[in-house]
């Protein structure tokens, strides 16, 4: 019920459609239930001989019944497409308050979390809620509004024999008690299945170059079989259970049908029941099982659509351990001066990633982090743009605690570019313009350029509107580490961030980018995590960071000059070159 009640107000907005489709449904359950009243009385003209005056009235019921009819097959419209209008409008506010929710999340929520399995509970899951506003609310309406009105009508019959009627009404709410105790498990199990399918799919898919390049290509196979015939197992329990409450529930209501007819033949024989009372009682008594029968089938529906909106909500009720704070204010005018004051990190409790860290980068200077994989390089960068939150201690920009700014203003004024560069299925145009999406092509061209890419750009047959393909897969990973420098570079940002971001690209091209990187420098505050030190020699500050710890600051000379761990490093560089 709680899930319900939650997901009723996400339904308010649309009450409209839903108080028009309610309102077809409730004339069209009242047709329906004229339309054999009606029935009768041509009956029990026909009964006692038809003359012309008869004639007449046959006629004039032949005109109404037509009448009511045409206006069953507008209301059954009106019905079924406002309900299923509103439903998929519904579908569509939560595919994308899902999708909203799951973008604003901490990084660390993704943790543990498979992406088929988020994108089936984004589509998949939510595509159930369909059912049941589409289905379920008009239909359980009609259901019941038909029932209640077929109950009084037979009562008013013959009383006897409607209570006869009523008599398997306690078996078939017994039973629908008990199926959707037991079924609901197993749709619950099912819907995880297929996100564990999607996640499957969506991990080999990714990860296809990896599998035809070691030959795995039928081992998974095999592993996507397994998960695919996982789901269809827990989709059979269900089915199953459903396969034996659908039968069970038509054999109760037919019992009751046995019932009326004998008791009916009875009343008939000792009470004197009239022939066209009969025919009006089994005409309605078609329409009194139906909608328990309907009933039960919505109870199905009801139990998958729960289960999905289950899966829903656990996302949608989900904390976000990063939000801006009610009195949080946007980051203006920025200047670009960083400071960690005492900043300690764990990515899980008892195991820390930074320890103690504290410096100061100055507006225009670079600010470079070395030190072995693993240290808590990229996490520095990463608690800069607070997409975590420290232990302890504080990071500031010009001064102001970065968790008394807006989030979104915090970001817009950091720029970076990752080891693992990420480009999307667009052109370059667009990929290198989405950090500014109103950049002029002047603007995205000078951006290339100072990347060092344009030449390369242009060369290709489309140029600027060369598709890159899923993940930039159609493009050189040097190439993708430059246009993503360029995005960075478009967006003006006062701070930029530099993960490796030469780490895919030759000597030559090294050098072409350094010299990018140098001419920002004094213009953009620049923190640059790098193996090669060649990168940041000309860096005002470098940091050499060990387990999570800052062992060494200076410049390349002093540091040099040092003899500890980065003169070391520097070294084993210099042999190698």
């Amino acid at each position: 019920m709680k899930t319900l009640w939650k997901l009723s107000k996400e339904a308010l907005r649309y009450k409209k459609l839903y108080l028009l489709a309610i309102t077809a449904t409730l004339s069209l359950t009242l047709l329906n239930l004229a339309a054999p009243r009606v029935l009768s009385a041509m009956t029990g003209i026909v009964k006692d001989g038809v003359t012309a005056e008869k004639l007449t009235d046959i006629k004039k019921l032949t005109i109404i019944l037509i009448g009511l009819y045409l206006l069953r097959i507008v209301f059954r419209f009106m019905s079924s497409y406002l309900s299923h209008e509103a439903a998929w409008y519904l579908v569509r506010d939560l595919r994308t308050k899902v999708y909203n929710k799951l973008t604003h999340m901490h990084l660390g929520y993704f943790h543990d979390k498979q992406t088929g399995d988020l994108m089936s509970r984004v589509v998949n899951d939510t595509r159930d809620f369909e059912l049941l506003y589409a289905h379920m609310i008009p239909e359980s309406i009609t259901n019941l509004v038909t029932f209640a009105g077929v109950l009084i009508i037979l009562l008013t019959i013959n009383p006897k024999l409607a209570l006869i009627t009523c008599a398997p009404i306690p078996l078939i709410m017994i039973s629908g008690l008990i199926f959707a105790k037991k079924v609901r498990p197993y749709f619950r199990v099912s819907q995880r299945k297929m996100g564990e399918l999607n996640g499957k799919l969506q991990d080999n898919l990714s990860g296809i170059h990896e599998i035809q390049a070691f030959g795995q290509e039928e081992y998974e196979t095999g592993r996507v079989d397994e998960k695919n015939i996982e789901h269809v197992k827990a989709m059979l329990r269900a089915l199953k259970v459903s396969a034996v409450f659908h039968p069970a529930v038509e054999f109760i209501s037919s019992i009751g049908t046995i019932l009326v007819v004998a008791f009916g033949g009875y009343l008939a024989y000792a009470e004197g029941l009239q022939v066209e009372d009969i025919v009006a009682f089994l005409l309605y008594l078609s329409l009194f099982y139906q909608p328990i029968i309907g009933l039960s089938n919505l109870v199905e529906n009801m139990q998958q659509s729960l289960a999905g909106a289950e899966r829903v909500m656990v996302i949608l009720d989900a904390p976000n351990e990063i939000e801006d704070k009610p009195n949080a204010k946007p980051l203006t005018d920025v200047k670009g001066e960083i400071t960690f004051d005492h900043v300690s990190f764990s990515y899980v409790d008892g195991v820390p990633v930074l320890n103690d860290v504290s410096f100061t980068c100055k507006p225009g200077e670079m600010l470079a982090l070395v030190g072995p994989t693993g240290v808590g390089k990229t996490t520095i960068t990463e608690l800069l743009s607070r997409f975590y939150e420290p232990d302890s201690g504080r990071i500031l920009i010009d001064g102001q605690d970065i968790q008394d700014i807006t989030i979104e203003s915090l970001r817009q004024n950091i720029s970076t570019v990752l080891q693992d560069t990420f480009l999307f299925n667009g052109t370059i145009a667009e990929n290198i313009s989405y950090a500014r999406p109103d950049a002029t092509m002047d603007e995205i061209k000078a951006a290339a350029k100072a990347a060092n890419i344009d030449k390369e750009i242009e060369a290709m047959p489309d140029g600027y509107n060369t598709e890159t393909g899923e993940r930039g897969v159609k493009l050189s990973g040097g190439q993708k580490q430059r246009i993503a420098i360029a995005r960075a570079i478009l967006r003006r940002s006062p701070i930029i961030v530099l993960d490796e971001a030469t780490a895919a690209v030759d000597v030559e091209t090294e050098q072409q980018i350094r010299n990018a990187i140098n001419s920002l420098a004094g213009k953009r505050t620049i923190i640059a995590i790098a193996h090669r030190l060649s990168t940041i020699r000309s860096a005002e500050q470098i940091l050499v960071i060990e387990d999570g710890t800052v062992i060494e600051r200076g410049t390349h000379d002093q540091l040099v000059a040092l003899g500890g761990q980065y003169a070391r490093m520097n070294d084993i560089q210099k042999e190698n070159e």
